[in-house]
Formats: structure tokens, C-alpha cells, sequence
């Protein structure tokens, strides 16, 4: 199958992650888009397994002040129809203006 790549949130041992489903190049049009294309796209394995996401492990996220809170939509999740209730929560974000990164 395909990598995908997690950012747990939260403590060791309590449920928190983010699943990045892609992303958008600063200063650039191009999108890589879905879960798998990304990981692919940027060479993310395994080997970042357990690694902090600091530059020095390879894989870091830079904070930007160019978002501005409005400007990010809450959803429902996509492809979770088994988790039933929970399916419904809006526990994805997206951009308003971009193109969703899966429909």
C-alpha cells in the first residue's frame, strides 16, 4: 500500500494524531493531493516512526503567520463511514479558497 504520514498531538498513550492529506507548495499552485501522493512525493517512510518533528529528524512544520483563523473551515471526516456518530464530527480542516485535498 502507501506510507501516510501522522502527527501525533498529544500525550504517549492518548489518542491524538493529525493525518496530513496534503499539501501546498509556498508560492506555488501545486498541490499534493491525498495521503499517499504525499508521502511518496516527499520520500516519507518509516524511518520517522517515533522521531520528534524537529529539523533535525527530517521532517519539522515551520509555522506561518500567512493563515488567518478564518480562513480555516471545520468539516466532517471523509471515507470514515464505519466509525458512525464520530464520522459526523468536524474533525477535518481545510483552507477556504483551496481545492479540498479529497472530496
Amino acid at each position: 500500500m502507501h506510507e501516510m504520514l501522522n502527527i501525533v498531538t498529544g500525550p504517549e498513550g492518548y489518542p491524538s494524531a493529525v493525518l496530513i492529506r496534503g499539501v501546498q507548495y509556498q508560492g506555488d499552485a501545486s498541490l499534493l493531493n491525498g495521503p499517499g501522493k504525499l508521502t511518496r512525493e516527499l520520500d516519507i517512510t518509516r524511518e520517522l516512526n517515533g522521531k520528534p518533528a524537529i529539523s533535525a529528524s527530517g521532517l519539522w512544520i515551520e509555522e506561518r503567520d500567512e493563515v488567518r483563523p478564518h480562513r480555516i473551515l471545520q468539516t466532517p471526516r471523509v471515507g470514515v463511514a464505519y466509525a458512525g456518530e464520530w464520522a459526523k464530527k468536524p474533525w477535518r480542516y481545510v483552507l477556504s479558497g483551496h481545492v479540498p485535498v479529497s472530496r
